[in-house]
């Protein structure tokens, strides 16, 4: 259950050297007395130094490192689609089932990449490998239909081109 954190329970340790050098780097971004505006970027990079998800010590952590109350960034880590609650594979592939991704066929895309891997939506292989994710919009229905792994896109999807995606990710 998330919680409130009590004062003298610092969590600020949890957040490493590079990772608060990187989210001050993002804090001169904003007005001084504006810092929680970096929180999203804050709980990007808070992730990325714990695998991939965010727990509630690292959430609580960003939190009193902007000096903004908890539930303020739980709410930020819940609302977006990119942050993760629970440990997730190697690869996250999300798959974006928007209007314009399911009319070029993101259906077909999602099927053979539960078909392939072996896992639905929300699940990650059992080697840890890969995560499967629905998401709602990638913002590129240009290329529709899109998917995401890591910080990279990959439009025009068949399954031609997925196979070839998932067999050059080590």
């Amino acid at each position: 259950m998330i919680g409130a954190r009590k004062k003298d329970e610092s969590k600020l340790h949890l957040l490493t050297d590079a990772t608060r050098e990187e989210i001050d780097h993002w804090i001169k971004k904003y007005p001084a007395d504006q810092k929680q505006s970096a929180v999203m970027s804050a709980l990007r990079l808070a992730q990325d130094q714990n695998r991939g998800f965010l727990t509630e010590e690292l959430m609580d952590a960003v939190a009193e490192y902007l000096d903004m109350p908890p539930i303020a960034v739980y709410e930020v880590a819940t609302f977006y689609s990119m942050y993760e609650l629970e440990p997730v594979g190697k690869h996250k592939i999300c798959v974006c089932t928007n209007i314009s991704c399911m009319l070029c066929g993101s259906d077909t895309v999602a099927g053979h990449l539960q078909k392939k891997l072996g896992i639905g939506f929300g699940e990650t292989t059992v080697d840890g490998r890969f995560t499967l994710k629905e998401v709602e919009c990638l913002g590129a229905c240009v290329n529709a239909p899109v998917m995401q792994i890591g910080d990279r896109y990959y439009e025009n999807l068949d399954e031609e081109k997925i196979d070839q995606v998932l067999d050059s990710l080590d």
